[in-house]
């Protein structure tokens, strides 16, 4: 057997970011510890928080007045925001700074007169917060079925945004039928999917041809990981959408395939390790690193926990 290893794969720096301040914020203030949401979506980081004494929250009048609340990385309406100041909540904004920017578009084509249609999926938490922006302005779409229903009352004024986890090809085919029934219609400076995403679909296309079989680390509900398992469907190889090694399954390999491994933003990369190391004892695999680029982008942790800086 051989296992492809694609890079990059794994924890994005939204990600990164987000563990850290809730670790940061842990050693600050103690537990309980109030996050609205999953901190990022993975079962795996999400238990070990828990473990550590973190509530994780889906509505803010679960938080006892005054106490510490996170927004997890897939950011919050101002509607959430509100209701966390009226409970007299001490927030820490771990909200990715590319999510952050879809928000403040969404601002801008509003106070600017536009409807905006967003692309995204119904129910996930980044699109959820994003239509709290300007709910009376928004439209959301998941396909290009959806766009072709759109009944906009001024034509020419139609901006377009993303959400950041999608299939970058699959928001190019909505924003090009968009771009058909409404010529003048204008999206954000910059595409919104995030760097991360498209990086690790890429990555994973680079590779796929040479692979018998893909297995895609990342939780269930993991929009990005999903989007992963659906990019290398379309090239036809079974693949598998698994949160630990212990969801391997033996009917699965033959032993002299080639395997290729990749995780999704939210995925640790012990879930990789450990597979890498059980497929190595089960089938003496060998493995090959596929890198098509690196990524060096940090965000910063949210201002309410960064360290002081340091006086004369």
């Amino acid at each position: 057997m051989k296992v492809l290893l694609v890079s990059p794969r794994g924890f994005c720096a939204g990600v990164n970011m987000a563990i850290d301040a809730l670790d940061k914020a842990i050693a600050l203030f103690g537990t309980p510890l109030y996050v609205f949401h999953e901190i990022v979506h993975n079962r795996h980081v999400v238990q070990r928080f828990e473990n550590k004494g973190v509530v994780f929250v889906d509505r803010v009048e679960q938080v006892p007045r005054g106490s510490h609340l996170m927004y997890s990385a897939h950011g919050v309406s101002p509607a959430v925001r509100q209701q966390a100041r009226e409970r007299d909540l001490q927030v820490v904004d771990a909200t990715c700074p590319l999510v952050r920017k879809v928000h403040l578009e969404a601002v801008r084509f509003a106070q600017l007169g536009y409807t905006i249609v967003l692309i995204g999926h119904r129910d996930h938490d980044e699109v959820v917060g994003t239509l709290g922006e300007a709910p009376a302005q928004m439209i959301l779409v998941e396909s290009v079925a959806d766009v072709d229903r759109l009944q906009i009352a001024d034509p020419n004024k139609v901006a377009y945004l993303t959400q950041t986890t999608l299939s970058v090809d699959d928001a190019e085919v909505i924003i090009r039928r968009l771009r058909e029934r409404f010529p003048a219609c204008v999206g954000s400076p910059k595409e919104d999917i995030c760097y991360a995403t498209q990086n690790r679909q890429e990555a994973l296309k680079a590779g796929v041809q040479q692979a018998d079989l893909v297995l895609v680390f990342g939780s269930k509900n993991s929009s990005n990981s999903i989007r992963l398992t659906e990019v290398a469907a379309e090239f036809g190889r079974p693949t598998h959408l698994v949160d630990s090694v212990a969801e391997l399954q033996p009917e699965w390999f033959r032993g002299d395939e080639t395997v290729l491994i990749t995780a999704g933003a939210s995925a640790p990369e012990d879930l990789v390790d450990a597979c890498v190391a059980y497929l190595q004892r089960a089938y003496q695999a060998t493995v090959e690193v596929l890198e098509i680029r690196q990524e060096n982008v940090e965000f910063p942790l949210p201002y309410e926990i960064r360290p002081l800086p340091a006086t004369r």
